[in-house]
């Protein structure tokens, strides 16, 4: 996919990332993962994101990375757009992303990089070197240490013209506007905070209607029927399933660091799509904490 494809290609619409599926002994199970995909890719979300933060990136082994990536390309490839994960140090991310377009990627999200702070120069040189390493279409994420601003962005996008997409998991609504308003429509914007429902509507006022939702690997019916009603403004819907779901939805990822990700496996396991147990550091939700879930997934209805 050109890389200005893949911009109008996730310019509208939900998008997410399926969790990665590890057998008992914690090693990749790809019939799991293909089976998951095909499951999800009827709902409508527009890309699916291999290898991503709730794929667990952090945990796989480049081999595996392989897999993942190639497993997903190829169960999707002419119905949903597969944008893979890289990271950690330049190097290693380009390594990372050539492999991805190798495997037929239609684009790369940027995770941020590993353990050492940087200033926006040394983060731009590294956002810059993946961009330059492939011909695919490239989306840096804001999150964590990795924090670029309009000036920074702007240099890289007369830089890089395949770096085609912003996705911020910052939280910084001044900072976002700023973007926003310096790189008007050079960018596709995407909204990315842990449980980025609870932030869609202000997020849509500021420009960026789009997010990528975690839930949607285990209440895919659901995860769309919000992002419409944010489409729609549709208030009455989305305040009702904020106070449904998501409120308390919240306050059990909230229990633990990392939840973010064991409650999404937790959930899959719940409506019959399991995905084994996720990685160390990783620990998996408790039997009580399922419990809990599975009332509020009850209420939903079928999927």
């Amino acid at each position: 996919m050109e890389p200005l494809a893949l911009k109008a290609a996730i310019s509208t619409g939900l998008l997410s990332f399926p969790v990665t599926d590890f057998d008992a002994a914690g090693e990749f199970e790809p019939k799991g993962y293909r089976r998951r995909l095909e499951w999800l890719m009827p709902y409508g979300a527009t890309a699916l994101f291999a290898a991503g933060g709730t794929g667990e990136f952090f945990s796989l082994a480049p081999d595996e990375y392989g897999a993942v990536v190639k497993t997903a390309v190829e169960t999707c490839k002419g119905k949903v757009p597969i944008i893979a994960g890289c990271g950690y140090g330049t190097r290693q991310a380009i390594a990372y992303a050539q492999e991805a377009e190798r495997l037929g990627a239609a684009g790369l999200l940027v995770l941020p990089h590993y353990l050492v702070e940087a200033d926006a120069e040394g983060i731009s040189r590294h956002v810059a070197a993946i961009c330059n390493s492939v011909k695919i279409g490239v989306i840096v994420y804001n999150r964590g240490i990795c924090r670029l601003g309009p000036d920074a962005l702007e240099k890289l996008a007369a830089l890089c013209s395949n770096l085609i997409g912003f996705k911020d998991g910052i939280g910084d609504l001044e900072l976002m506007v700023a973007i926003r308003r310096r790189m008007g429509d050079r960018f596709a914007y995407l909204g990315g905070l842990p449980t980025a429902e609870f932030f869609a509507a202000p997020y849509k006022a500021m420009g960026v209607p789009v997010y990528s939702s975690a839930v949607f690997n285990f209440i895919p019916r659901t995860a769309m029927q919000f992002y419409a009603a944010i489409r729609d403004d549709d208030a009455a819907t989305a305040t009702r399933l904020l106070d449904d779901f998501f409120m308390p939805y919240s306050k059990i990822r909230n229990r633990r660091p990392g939840y973010a990700i064991s409650i999404i496996k937790a959930g899959a396991r719940l409506v019959g799509q399991p995905a084994g147990p996720v990685r160390t550091p990783l620990v998996d939700c408790s039997e009580e904490e399922h419990t809990m879930l599975k009332a509020l997934i009850d209420k939903l209805g079928p999927q």
